[in-house]
């Protein structure tokens, strides 16, 4: 659950988050990810919810949630996360938590927090020195919104709407990466407590 009580309502956009106990990590091989993905895009799938951008790291990930239908979408994160936890600590015959705590979330309030949360999901991979370029980071839905891969962990038609060019949206991020654009002070607020 979240920490705090979040009013969940159709075609809310939500901000979910966490990160491994002690920054510890919560992927440990390619298998990881690649099962997280699947259970994500088969609740998703179920509950009607949207992923709009997600971004899988070793030690934490973020998702943003559109909810669609009547199921709230904090449902996908405790299903997605619990089948996960349980399926490592078998894996790896640990017990114990995973995550530092539930899942947190953050309704998405204004259209400009939207659009800079986009980017800064996807600009994690770089920031974070996984990877030198943005596409080069498998578990992320950025290749998908340049067109670079087929998925369907991304919805093409909000891409479209509010990113037409591709291009000037990858500009945008790598902006972004290298520290050449603001951010909002409430959302530069907010990330700095997420970096923390």
């Amino acid at each position: 659950m979240s920490r705090y009580r979040v009013a969940f309502h159709q075609d809310g956009y939500y901000h979910i988050y966490n990160r491994g106990a002690s920054h510890g990590r919560i992927f440990l091989e390619d298998e990881n990810y690649l099962f997280l993905l699947r259970q994500v895009k088969q609740y998703a799938q179920a509950l009607g919810i949207a992923t709009i951008a997600y971004c899988l790291l070793p030690n934490h990930y973020h998702f943003l949630l559109r909810q669609d239908g009547n199921h709230a979408a904090g449902l996908l994160p405790q299903r997605v996360f619990n089948s996960y936890s349980k399926a490592f600590n078998r894996r790896y015959e640990r017990t114990g938590t995973l995550f530092e705590g539930p899942y947190r979330t953050i309704p998405v309030t204004s259209e400009g927090y939207l659009l800079h949360l986009c980017r800064y999901i996807h600009a994690n991979p770089v920031r974070h020195g996984l990877v030198q370029r943005l596409e080069e980071w498998p578990y992320s839905n950025y290749p998908e919104w340049m067109g670079l891969r087929d998925g369907v962990l991304w919805d093409q038609a909000f891409v479209q709407a509010h990113f037409p060019d591709r291009a000037s949206y990858g500009r945008w991020v790598w902006e972004y990466v290298c520290g050449e654009s603001e951010l909002p002070e409430d959302l530069a607020r907010y990330l700095e407590i997420l970096d923390g």
